[in-house]
């Protein structure tokens, strides 16, 4: 199957990403100190500023999505081991470009090959930046007396059903209230599947608001809400000349079949 992969045009999402709980998404321990925090949170090396990785958001899109879509899409069934034989770990994962294709999630966050003749990567049509405070945030987390830069201490006490011996652990969060900027991106290469891979999208983003962001989602931690500011769609000719009619722009994604006008003169 001969994959057609020319860029149409892009569809940009941005808004604000809004910490409704406390958040960790965690970062390794550099050093290992008396009285230290034991799971700090990931942080910008020169603001010093606490950041969402775009991985950690765009993970677990995809994570949602599989979930929801494995009830209804029969290929999504077909899972592949990313652990070991001891400890698997399986996720679904188309094995070339022609099924990732056909695939509702693979086609929108991509598939690397599996081993064998034939089998190939299907680069993602969606890119996920990286997410930073804003500057009113940053100003309002700099007044917060914790002892720590922009963060919060949550100090939890795992202890053992059996022995009630205690485990006390310092963990760092990101505090409520707190917002950072989102901006993601949709590659359009295929006019007949754009209605589709947006709604998906928007599923995606929907399931993320009733489940969680980061570490220790059960326990309270990462819930977060989203609101969107500016959605907009623009051609490659829009972007090579400026013409009128190949852009367009909605504050909405209810509105989001309007952008789609522009790639193909109607509505899919």
């Amino acid at each position: 199957m001969n994959i057609n992969r020319n860029l149409l045009g892009k569809i940009v999402l941005q808004g604000l990403l809004k910490c409704e709980t406390g958040m960790h998404i965690g970062a390794s321990k550099e050093n290992i100190e008396i009285g230290a925090i034991d799971s700090p949170v990931v942080r910008d090396p020169v603001t010093r500023e606490p950041y969402i990785p775009g991985s950690s958001l765009k993970g677990k899109l995809r994570a949602l999505l599989e979930k929801a879509l494995s009830s209804s899409e029969a290929n999504l069934l077909n899972k592949r081991n990313i652990g070991t034989p001891k400890n698997p770990v399986e996720i679904h994962v188309c094995n070339n470009q022609s099924e990732a294709f056909k695939c509702k999630l693979c086609r929108i966050f991509g598939s690397t090959s599996g081993r064998g003749e034939g089998n190939d990567n299907f680069p993602s049509r969606l890119i996920v930046r990286d997410l930073y405070l804003t500057n009113e945030s940053v100003e309002r987390l700099s007044d917060i007396d914790t002892g720590l830069l922009y963060t919060e201490w949550k100090f939890e006490n795992a202890i053992d059903r059996v022995t009630s011996a205690a485990n006390p652990r310092q963990i760092e969060r990101v505090p409520r209230g707190a917002e950072f900027g989102f901006e993601i991106i949709y590659n359009v290469e295929e006019t007949t599947q754009i209605k589709d891979d947006l709604k998906n999208i928007r599923l995606a983003l929907d399931l993320l608001q009733l489940d969680a962001l980061g570490g220790h989602g059960s326990r309270g931690y990462g819930k977060v809400s989203l609101k969107f500011e500016k959605i907009e769609a623009m051609t490659v000719d829009y972007l090579k000349n400026k013409t009128t009619g190949q852009y367009a722009s909605v504050n909405s994604f209810d509105e989001f079949e309007q952008l789609i006008k522009i790639f193909n003169g109607k509505t899919l």
